[in-house]
């Protein structure tokens, strides 16, 4: 039986949401609340949850903050984030956490079951590789965790990154966007951010493109397309110097380990 948990300190959403997926789990899973991020962090040190679904926007502890902290516990399940079209920036630093996807208020049922379906599905595969290490970059994760500290240009370096990850993107460009020397701009981004700037777009890329072979069908020259090469030759070559397989035999292992019945 999955666990999973809702984090939100609005009791209609937080209480709708259990009702819903209470009708439809029909007691094939555990449906458990909490009201804020503080109580989430509280139950998860004596509780496990496969799932999580928060909001990001919370007093005390909010969605994000509590993303860091279980990740840093390493205790970072599939979380999905809920947020408001005014807090989309929200939603997109999650997802640079490590976050499964978002879901927009106000919420759509059948969308709400849908990506918990998919949830549990990658659930499955991470449980059963341990594919969570392999799915999350953890430069990438420490990176966004020091975000919070990183100077204007470079937040706005990073979000323009994430923004046009499927288009080519070079150094120079963006720092000409910022007005910026790019040698300046060069060091700046390795000094705050831990990499250089070529290596974050780089596992960028390669990340977005692991969540894409893990939660889509889409062809690899597609995804290739979707996370900026222009030849399914070069970014298999990539993906394979940073993973060690090819973007096919990742998606097979996560696949085959889904058909495993134990």
């Amino acid at each position: 039986m999955k666990t999973i948990l809702i984090v939100d300190d609005e009791p209609r959403t937080r209480l709708g949401i259990q009702k819903t997926l209470v009708t439809w789990s029909a007691g094939r899973h555990r449906i458990e609340i909490a009201a804020s991020g503080v109580e989430a962090l509280e139950w998860l040190k004596v509780n496990s949850a496969h799932i999580i679904i928060t909001d990001v926007r919370m007093p005390e502890v909010d969605g994000l903050q509590m993303l860091e902290i279980l990740a840093m516990r390493g205790q970072l399940p599939v979380v999905f984030v809920i947020s408001g079209y005014a807090e989309f920036e929200y939603a997109q630093k999650a997802l640079q956490l490590g976050a499964f996807d978002y879901l927009l208020k106000p919420l759509d049922k059948s969308k709400l079951i849908d990506i918990v379906k998919r949830a549990l599905e990658l659930d499955s595969g991470r449980e059963r590789l341990g594919a969570m290490e392999k799915l999350v970059d953890s430069k990438l994760l420490v990176a966004g965790i020091d975000e919070a500290r990183y100077s204007t240009v470079i937040k706005d370096a990073i979000s323009y990154i994430y923004t046009h990850l499927h288009e080519a993107i070079s150094m120079k460009q963006i720092a000409d966007l910022l007005h910026l020397n790019a040698s300046y701009f060069s060091v700046l981004f390795k000094e705050q951010t831990g990499v250089t700037f070529s290596d974050y777009l780089t596992r960028s890329r390669v990340q977005r493109a692991k969540e894409l072979l893990v939660t889509s069908r889409m062809p690899i020259w597609e995804i290739s397309e979707k996370v900026g090469y222009q030849t399914a030759k070069y970014f298999i070559k990539v993906f394979k110097d940073n993973e060690g397989i090819s973007p096919s035999q990742y998606r097979h292992q996560v696949l085959d380990a889904e058909q495993i019945i134990q």
